[in-house]
């Protein structure tokens, strides 16, 4: 075969290998995991269930009292939290299972949070969250109960707030 008869080559595995992307793309965005259904323990001792959720976009955050990023981050989680609350935005901040609830307890108390905060006493909603190991780490759930987004470390909040602005719409 000439070089010349080849030519068509190339071309035809670049537009192959773009559907590819494409396909896998489509399929990421279309096959997104459901949340965990888990009921979660306040630090007040209400349970925050599966159904009190449902319908509603979720955040999820996994934090810690000893962590530095946690804390830098809660006052934007706050100030997140408090922008989107009129929208119908659910938030439960879950402590890991190594704090301690006394100091999770007075972290809450004394800073005022707003929302809703847990105590994983066990590890089980970590684990149930795909082994959920470095703070901060925060979910994002759309009110058909699939994952939106997950954060490793501080989210950037203004990207956060447009994910939050078109989910809270939808």
């Amino acid at each position: 075969m000439s070089t010349a008869s080849r030519a068509w080559i190339k071309p035809v595995i670049a537009a192959v290998a773009v559907a590819a992307i494409g396909i896998g793309a489509y399929a990421t965005v279309s096959k997104r995991e459901v949340a965990p259904q888990l009921t979660f323990l306040s630090i007040k001792g209400d349970k925050i269930t599966p159904d009190s959720l449902k319908g509603k976009v979720v955040m999820v955050n996994f934090w810690a009292t000893d962590c530095a990023t946690c804390i830098k981050e809660m006052p934007d989680m706050v100030a997140t939290y408090n922008k989107y609350k009129p929208q119908g935005l659910e938030f439960v901040a879950v402590a890991m299972s190594y704090d301690r609830p006394d100091y999770v307890v007075n972290y809450t108390e004394t800073r005022q949070l707003p929302f809703k905060v847990a105590l994983d006493v066990d590890g089980s909603a970590a684990k149930a969250y795909g082994n959920v190991s470095m703070t901060p780490t925060t979910f994002v759930i759309g009110k058909d109960g699939k994952i939106l987004k997950r954060y490793l470390g501080e989210p950037d909040f203004p990207a956060l707030h447009k994910l939050l602005d078109a989910s809270l719409k939808g």
